[in-house]
Protein backbone atom coordinates (compact mmCIF):
# COMPACT_ATOMS: atom_id res chain seq x y z
CA UNK A 1 0.00 0.00 0.00
CA UNK A 2 3.11 2.32 0.93
CA UNK A 3 4.56 1.70 -1.76
CA UNK A 4 1.35 2.67 -4.30
CA UNK A 5 1.29 5.65 -2.80
CA UNK A 6 4.78 6.58 -3.03
CA UNK A 7 4.59 5.77 -6.93
CA UNK A 8 1.23 7.71 -7.36
CA UNK A 9 3.57 10.61 -5.70
CA UNK A 10 6.44 10.74 -7.66
CA UNK A 11 4.24 10.61 -10.77
CA UNK A 12 1.96 13.08 -9.79
CA UNK A 13 5.23 15.61 -9.00
CA UNK A 14 6.95 14.66 -12.34
CA UNK A 15 3.62 16.21 -14.45
CA UNK A 16 4.11 19.76 -15.86
CA UNK A 17 0.52 20.85 -14.57
CA UNK A 18 1.61 19.70 -10.64
CA UNK A 19 3.12 22.88 -9.49
CA UNK A 20 0.48 25.19 -10.76
CA UNK A 21 -2.40 22.11 -9.48
CA UNK A 22 -0.98 22.61 -6.10
CA UNK A 23 -0.61 26.52 -6.33
CA UNK A 24 -4.19 26.86 -6.74
CA UNK A 25 -5.29 24.19 -4.42
CA UNK A 26 -3.20 26.36 -1.58
CA UNK A 27 -5.12 29.58 -3.14
CA UNK A 28 -8.72 27.03 -2.75
CA UNK A 29 -7.73 26.33 0.71
CA UNK A 30 -7.18 29.70 1.55
CA UNK A 31 -10.52 30.99 0.02
CA UNK A 32 -12.65 28.58 2.24
CA UNK A 33 -10.80 29.22 5.66
CA UNK A 34 -11.23 32.96 4.86
CA UNK A 35 -15.01 32.37 4.59
CA UNK A 36 -15.86 30.33 7.14
CA UNK A 37 -16.03 29.86 11.05
CA UNK A 38 -11.68 28.94 10.36
CA UNK A 39 -11.73 32.72 8.99
CA UNK A 40 -10.47 34.11 12.78
CA UNK A 41 -7.81 31.76 12.63
CA UNK A 42 -6.45 31.86 9.46
CA UNK A 43 -5.91 35.96 10.01
CA UNK A 44 -4.22 34.96 13.68
CA UNK A 45 -1.70 32.71 11.57
CA UNK A 46 -1.05 35.31 8.47
CA UNK A 47 -0.86 37.87 10.84
CA UNK A 48 1.18 36.22 14.04
CA UNK A 49 4.12 38.46 15.07
CA UNK A 50 8.00 36.85 14.16
CA UNK A 51 10.92 38.79 15.35
CA UNK A 52 14.71 38.36 15.24
CA UNK A 53 17.30 40.48 16.86
CA UNK A 54 20.49 40.03 17.17
CA UNK A 55 22.14 43.23 19.48
CA UNK A 56 20.95 46.15 18.00
CA UNK A 57 19.37 44.53 14.37
CA UNK A 58 16.33 43.96 14.59
CA UNK A 59 13.52 42.59 11.99
CA UNK A 60 10.28 42.67 13.43
CA UNK A 61 7.18 41.85 10.80
CA UNK A 62 4.24 39.62 10.95
CA UNK A 63 4.39 35.89 9.30
CA UNK A 64 2.36 37.61 6.21
CA UNK A 65 5.77 39.77 5.32
CA UNK A 66 8.14 37.26 6.01
CA UNK A 67 6.57 35.25 3.43
CA UNK A 68 6.04 38.31 0.87
CA UNK A 69 9.77 39.42 1.70
CA UNK A 70 11.55 36.23 2.84
CA UNK A 71 10.63 33.10 0.95
CA UNK A 72 9.24 35.08 -2.40
CA UNK A 73 13.47 36.84 -2.18
CA UNK A 74 13.96 33.08 -2.81
CA UNK A 75 11.59 32.72 -5.63
CA UNK A 76 13.29 35.97 -7.27
CA UNK A 77 16.50 34.47 -6.82
CA UNK A 78 15.35 31.28 -9.22
CA UNK A 79 14.06 33.36 -11.40
CA UNK A 80 17.23 35.05 -11.39
CA UNK A 81 19.61 31.68 -12.10
CA UNK A 82 16.96 30.87 -14.54
CA UNK A 83 17.18 34.17 -16.71
CA UNK A 84 20.80 34.11 -16.88
CA UNK A 85 21.08 30.64 -18.07
CA UNK A 86 18.68 31.57 -21.10
CA UNK A 87 20.70 34.09 -21.81
CA UNK A 88 23.80 32.31 -21.67
CA UNK A 89 23.10 29.39 -23.57
CA UNK A 90 19.66 28.74 -23.75
CA UNK A 91 16.53 30.02 -25.89
CA UNK A 92 17.12 33.66 -25.55
CA UNK A 93 21.31 33.54 -26.05
CA UNK A 94 19.73 32.79 -30.26
CA UNK A 95 18.11 36.68 -30.73
CA UNK A 96 16.17 35.23 -33.38
CA UNK A 97 13.90 34.06 -30.50
CA UNK A 98 14.24 37.25 -28.40
CA UNK A 99 12.15 39.59 -30.59
CA UNK A 100 8.89 38.14 -30.58
CA UNK A 101 8.23 37.43 -26.76
CA UNK A 102 10.09 40.74 -26.22
CA UNK A 103 7.67 42.62 -28.02
CA UNK A 104 5.16 40.44 -26.51
CA UNK A 105 6.11 41.59 -23.32
CA UNK A 106 5.88 45.11 -23.77
CA UNK A 107 2.65 44.95 -24.84
CA UNK A 108 1.11 42.58 -21.92
CA UNK A 109 2.67 45.06 -19.57
CA UNK A 110 1.89 48.16 -21.29
CA UNK A 111 -1.81 47.58 -21.86
CA UNK A 112 -2.93 45.90 -18.87
CA UNK A 113 -1.25 49.31 -17.36
CA UNK A 114 -3.17 51.84 -19.70
CA UNK A 115 -6.59 49.98 -18.73
CA UNK A 116 -6.38 49.97 -14.93
CA UNK A 117 -4.95 54.10 -14.86
CA UNK A 118 -8.36 54.70 -17.39
CA UNK A 119 -10.80 53.03 -14.66
CA UNK A 120 -8.51 54.22 -11.68
CA UNK A 121 -7.31 57.85 -13.00
CA UNK A 122 -9.37 60.17 -9.99
CA UNK A 123 -8.05 58.26 -7.00
CA UNK A 124 -4.49 58.23 -5.86
CA UNK A 125 -4.57 55.63 -3.30
CA UNK A 126 -5.36 53.37 -6.02
CA UNK A 127 -3.21 54.34 -8.66
CA UNK A 128 -0.61 52.85 -6.72
CA UNK A 129 -1.44 49.36 -8.19
CA UNK A 130 -1.46 50.43 -11.83
CA UNK A 131 1.52 47.39 -12.51
CA UNK A 132 -0.83 44.45 -10.77
CA UNK A 133 -2.25 43.49 -13.70
CA UNK A 134 0.80 43.74 -15.89
CA UNK A 135 2.43 40.44 -14.53
CA UNK A 136 1.91 36.89 -15.78
CA UNK A 137 2.02 33.58 -13.01
CA UNK A 138 3.93 31.10 -15.68
CA UNK A 139 4.10 28.42 -12.98
CA UNK A 140 -0.11 28.32 -13.98
CA UNK A 141 0.16 29.19 -17.55
CA UNK A 142 2.37 26.49 -17.87
CA UNK A 143 0.06 24.44 -15.82
CA UNK A 144 -2.87 25.08 -17.76
CA UNK A 145 -0.94 24.88 -21.12
CA UNK A 146 0.14 21.11 -19.89
CA UNK A 147 -3.59 19.92 -19.94
CA UNK A 148 -3.78 19.45 -23.53
CA UNK A 149 -1.30 17.43 -23.61
CA UNK A 150 1.28 16.74 -26.86
CA UNK A 151 -0.34 18.49 -28.89
CA UNK A 152 0.91 21.33 -27.48
CA UNK A 153 4.32 22.51 -29.97
CA UNK A 154 7.55 23.29 -28.45
CA UNK A 155 7.45 26.88 -29.95
CA UNK A 156 4.74 27.08 -27.67
CA UNK A 157 6.16 26.71 -24.70
CA UNK A 158 9.01 28.31 -25.57
CA UNK A 159 7.57 31.51 -26.65
CA UNK A 160 5.60 31.82 -23.52
CA UNK A 161 8.51 31.01 -21.07
CA UNK A 162 10.09 33.39 -23.11
CA UNK A 163 8.14 35.76 -22.48
CA UNK A 164 7.48 35.29 -18.95
CA UNK A 165 11.29 35.65 -18.35
CA UNK A 166 11.14 39.56 -19.86
CA UNK A 167 7.52 39.85 -17.73
CA UNK A 168 9.78 38.85 -14.45
CA UNK A 169 12.42 41.25 -15.82
CA UNK A 170 9.50 44.08 -16.32
CA UNK A 171 8.39 43.09 -12.57
CA UNK A 172 11.63 43.66 -10.87
CA UNK A 173 12.37 47.07 -12.63
CA UNK A 174 9.02 48.05 -11.66
CA UNK A 175 9.48 46.93 -8.18
CA UNK A 176 13.01 48.49 -7.89
CA UNK A 177 12.24 51.76 -9.39
CA UNK A 178 8.08 52.44 -8.43
CA UNK A 179 7.34 50.37 -4.99
CA UNK A 180 11.14 51.72 -2.90
CA UNK A 181 10.30 53.29 0.77
CA UNK A 182 12.66 55.61 2.19
CA UNK A 183 16.32 54.96 0.96
CA UNK A 184 19.09 54.28 3.79
CA UNK A 185 22.21 55.24 2.20
CA UNK A 186 23.85 53.25 4.95
CA UNK A 187 22.01 50.04 4.45
CA UNK A 188 22.64 50.75 0.75
CA UNK A 189 26.47 50.97 1.19
CA UNK A 190 26.42 47.22 3.10
CA UNK A 191 24.28 46.73 0.03
CA UNK A 192 27.20 47.57 -2.58
CA UNK A 193 29.90 46.22 -0.53
CA UNK A 194 27.76 42.25 -0.66
CA UNK A 195 27.82 43.11 -4.28
CA UNK A 196 31.83 43.69 -4.27
CA UNK A 197 32.46 40.93 -2.76
CA UNK A 198 29.70 38.12 -5.14
CA UNK A 199 31.84 39.65 -7.82
CA UNK A 200 35.47 38.78 -6.70
CA UNK A 201 34.44 35.50 -5.51
CA UNK A 202 32.54 35.27 -9.26
CA UNK A 203 36.26 36.72 -10.48
CA UNK A 204 38.24 34.06 -8.60
CA UNK A 205 36.01 31.11 -9.80
CA UNK A 206 34.41 30.51 -6.55
CA UNK A 207 31.89 27.60 -6.41
CA UNK A 208 31.42 27.43 -2.95
CA UNK A 209 27.56 27.51 -2.49
CA UNK A 210 26.98 28.00 0.96
CA UNK A 211 29.42 31.01 0.53
CA UNK A 212 27.56 32.55 -2.26
CA UNK A 213 24.57 32.04 0.18
CA UNK A 214 25.79 33.93 3.40
CA UNK A 215 26.96 36.81 1.37
CA UNK A 216 23.48 36.81 -0.16
CA UNK A 217 21.60 36.56 3.28
CA UNK A 218 23.19 39.88 4.77
CA UNK A 219 22.74 41.79 1.47
CA UNK A 220 19.24 40.43 2.08
CA UNK A 221 19.08 41.77 5.42
CA UNK A 222 20.85 44.94 4.33
CA UNK A 223 18.57 45.41 1.34
CA UNK A 224 15.36 45.16 3.60
CA UNK A 225 16.80 47.61 5.41
CA UNK A 226 17.44 49.95 2.91
CA UNK A 227 13.87 50.58 1.76
CA UNK A 228 14.48 48.92 -1.64
CA UNK A 229 12.11 45.77 -1.67
CA UNK A 230 14.27 43.14 -0.27
CA UNK A 231 13.82 40.25 -2.88
CA UNK A 232 15.52 42.25 -5.53
CA UNK A 233 18.53 41.11 -3.34
CA UNK A 234 17.79 37.22 -4.65
CA UNK A 235 18.00 38.68 -8.49
CA UNK A 236 21.43 40.20 -7.66
CA UNK A 237 22.87 37.22 -6.04
CA UNK A 238 21.81 34.65 -8.88
CA UNK A 239 23.51 36.92 -11.36
CA UNK A 240 27.15 36.01 -9.68
CA UNK A 241 26.78 32.46 -9.76
CA UNK A 242 29.18 30.96 -11.78
CA UNK A 243 27.54 29.14 -14.60
CA UNK A 244 30.77 26.71 -15.48
CA UNK A 245 32.78 25.20 -13.66
CA UNK A 246 36.94 25.99 -13.61
CA UNK A 247 37.88 22.68 -12.42
CA UNK A 248 34.52 20.09 -13.92
CA UNK A 249 33.47 20.50 -17.14
CA UNK A 250 30.51 18.22 -16.13
CA UNK A 251 29.27 20.60 -13.60
CA UNK A 252 27.85 24.35 -13.01
CA UNK A 253 26.73 25.76 -10.28
CA UNK A 254 24.00 27.61 -11.28
CA UNK A 255 22.40 24.63 -12.76
CA UNK A 256 22.89 22.64 -9.41
CA UNK A 257 21.13 25.60 -7.48
CA UNK A 258 18.54 25.58 -9.66
CA UNK A 259 18.09 22.04 -9.54
CA UNK A 260 18.19 22.24 -6.14
CA UNK A 261 15.25 25.59 -5.90
CA UNK A 262 12.96 23.82 -7.94
CA UNK A 263 11.15 21.76 -6.07
CA UNK A 264 11.10 24.10 -3.00
CA UNK A 265 10.23 26.67 -5.03
CA UNK A 266 7.30 25.14 -7.00
CA UNK A 267 6.08 22.46 -3.90
CA UNK A 268 6.62 25.02 -1.23
CA UNK A 269 7.19 28.43 -1.71
CA UNK A 270 4.67 29.15 -4.11
CA UNK A 271 2.09 27.47 -2.51
CA UNK A 272 2.47 29.41 0.67
CA UNK A 273 2.67 32.66 -0.64
CA UNK A 274 -0.33 31.62 -2.36
CA UNK A 275 -2.58 30.44 0.44
CA UNK A 276 -1.24 33.63 2.76
CA UNK A 277 -2.26 36.26 -0.05
CA UNK A 278 -5.66 34.54 -1.63
CA UNK A 279 -7.91 34.73 1.59
CA UNK A 280 -10.63 36.85 0.96
CA UNK A 281 -13.82 36.98 2.02
CA UNK A 282 -16.56 36.86 -0.75
CA UNK A 283 -19.44 36.60 2.55
CA UNK A 284 -22.06 39.55 1.82
CA UNK A 285 -19.91 40.46 -1.67
CA UNK A 286 -21.96 42.65 -4.18
CA UNK A 287 -22.16 44.11 -7.37
CA UNK A 288 -20.78 47.26 -6.21
CA UNK A 289 -17.66 45.74 -4.72
CA UNK A 290 -16.98 44.00 -8.14
CA UNK A 291 -17.78 46.77 -10.38
CA UNK A 292 -14.86 49.28 -8.08
CA UNK A 293 -12.55 50.79 -10.37
CA UNK A 294 -9.30 48.79 -8.62
CA UNK A 295 -10.74 45.58 -9.31
CA UNK A 296 -12.32 46.16 -12.60
CA UNK A 297 -9.37 47.55 -13.68
CA UNK A 298 -7.17 44.09 -12.45
CA UNK A 299 -9.43 42.11 -14.45
CA UNK A 300 -9.68 43.79 -17.35
CA UNK A 301 -6.72 44.52 -17.16
CA UNK A 302 -5.60 41.15 -17.11
CA UNK A 303 -8.73 39.54 -19.06
CA UNK A 304 -8.57 41.87 -21.94
CA UNK A 305 -5.26 44.07 -21.80
CA UNK A 306 -2.86 41.42 -21.76
CA UNK A 307 -4.50 39.58 -25.01
CA UNK A 308 -4.51 42.74 -27.04
CA UNK A 309 -1.29 44.15 -25.90
CA UNK A 310 0.58 40.62 -26.51
CA UNK A 311 -1.14 39.41 -29.26
CA UNK A 312 -1.73 42.79 -30.95
CA UNK A 313 1.92 43.46 -31.03
CA UNK A 314 3.45 40.24 -31.66
CA UNK A 315 1.01 40.41 -34.83
CA UNK A 316 2.73 44.15 -35.65
CA UNK A 317 5.69 43.35 -35.32
CA UNK A 318 5.55 39.91 -37.57
CA UNK A 319 3.51 42.42 -40.50
CA UNK A 320 6.51 44.85 -39.98
CA UNK A 321 8.68 41.85 -40.86
CA UNK A 322 11.01 42.37 -37.66
CA UNK A 323 10.29 39.23 -37.02
CA UNK A 324 8.30 36.10 -37.93
CA UNK A 325 5.67 33.35 -36.58
CA UNK A 326 7.24 30.33 -35.14
CA UNK A 327 7.42 27.31 -37.04
CA UNK A 328 4.50 25.16 -35.57
CA UNK A 329 2.85 28.00 -34.37
CA UNK A 330 -0.57 29.84 -35.92
CA UNK A 331 -1.72 33.10 -35.39
CA UNK A 332 -4.55 30.98 -33.28
CA UNK A 333 -2.23 28.99 -31.04
CA UNK A 334 -0.48 32.82 -30.93
CA UNK A 335 -3.63 34.41 -29.47
CA UNK A 336 -4.53 31.40 -27.24
CA UNK A 337 -1.05 31.73 -26.09
CA UNK A 338 -1.48 35.58 -25.60
CA UNK A 339 -4.97 35.36 -23.49
CA UNK A 340 -3.25 32.61 -20.85
CA UNK A 341 -0.77 35.54 -19.77
CA UNK A 342 -3.54 36.92 -18.56
CA UNK A 343 -3.34 34.55 -15.71
CA UNK A 344 -1.54 36.81 -13.23
CA UNK A 345 -2.07 35.10 -10.23
CA UNK A 346 1.38 34.80 -8.29
CA UNK A 347 3.17 37.98 -9.38
CA UNK A 348 0.26 40.12 -9.63
CA UNK A 349 -0.64 38.79 -5.30
CA UNK A 350 2.82 39.97 -4.94
CA UNK A 351 2.63 43.77 -6.64
CA UNK A 352 -0.66 44.11 -4.54
CA UNK A 353 0.98 43.64 -1.39
CA UNK A 354 3.83 46.34 -2.13
CA UNK A 355 1.20 48.72 -3.55
CA UNK A 356 -1.67 48.45 -0.96
CA UNK A 357 -0.32 47.31 2.11
CA UNK A 358 1.38 50.43 3.45
CA UNK A 359 -1.48 52.67 2.20
CA UNK A 360 -3.59 52.74 5.23
CA UNK A 361 -6.61 51.50 3.04
CA UNK A 362 -8.15 48.62 2.84
CA UNK A 363 -7.45 47.64 -1.03
CA UNK A 364 -5.86 44.33 -0.59
CA UNK A 365 -9.51 42.47 -1.10
CA UNK A 366 -10.29 44.71 -4.36
CA UNK A 367 -6.61 43.50 -5.55
CA UNK A 368 -7.20 39.97 -5.25
CA UNK A 369 -11.01 39.76 -6.25
CA UNK A 370 -9.89 41.35 -9.50
CA UNK A 371 -6.74 39.01 -9.84
CA UNK A 372 -8.85 35.97 -9.23
CA UNK A 373 -11.78 37.02 -11.71
CA UNK A 374 -9.11 38.25 -14.30
CA UNK A 375 -6.68 35.10 -14.06
CA UNK A 376 -9.81 32.81 -13.58
CA UNK A 377 -11.61 34.05 -17.14
CA UNK A 378 -8.16 33.85 -18.64
CA UNK A 379 -7.03 30.76 -17.54
CA UNK A 380 -10.78 29.06 -18.75
CA UNK A 381 -10.60 31.14 -22.57
CA UNK A 382 -6.95 31.05 -22.82
CA UNK A 383 -7.32 27.16 -22.71
CA UNK A 384 -10.73 26.85 -24.99
CA UNK A 385 -8.94 28.40 -27.72
CA UNK A 386 -5.62 26.58 -27.21
CA UNK A 387 -7.53 23.68 -27.16
CA UNK A 388 -9.52 24.82 -30.30
CA UNK A 389 -6.65 25.83 -32.87
CA UNK A 390 -4.72 22.88 -32.27
CA UNK A 391 -7.18 20.49 -32.67
CA UNK A 392 -5.41 18.27 -35.74
CA UNK A 393 -6.55 18.81 -38.92
CA UNK A 394 -8.42 16.29 -40.77
CA UNK A 395 -6.53 14.41 -43.57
Amino acid sequence: MIKTKETFISRFLQLEASGGIILMLAAVLALVLANTPLQTYYALLIDTPVEIRIGALEIAKPLLLWINDGLMAIFFFLVGLELKRELIEGELSDKRNIILPGVGAIGGMLVPALIYILLNSGDATAMKGWAIPAATDIAFALGILSLLGSRVPTSIKVFLTSLAIFDDIGAVLIIAFFYTEKISMTALVVVGACVLVLALLNRRGNESKSVYVLVGIVMWVAMLKSGVHATLAGVILAMFIPMKSKTNANYSPLKSMEHDLHFAVAYIILPIFAFANSGIRLVGLGVEEILHGVPMGIALGLFIGKQVGIFGLCWLAIKLKLTGLPKSMSWGSLYGAAILCGVGFTMSLFIGSLAFEETGVNLLFDERLGIILGSLASGILGYIVLRQSLRPKPA
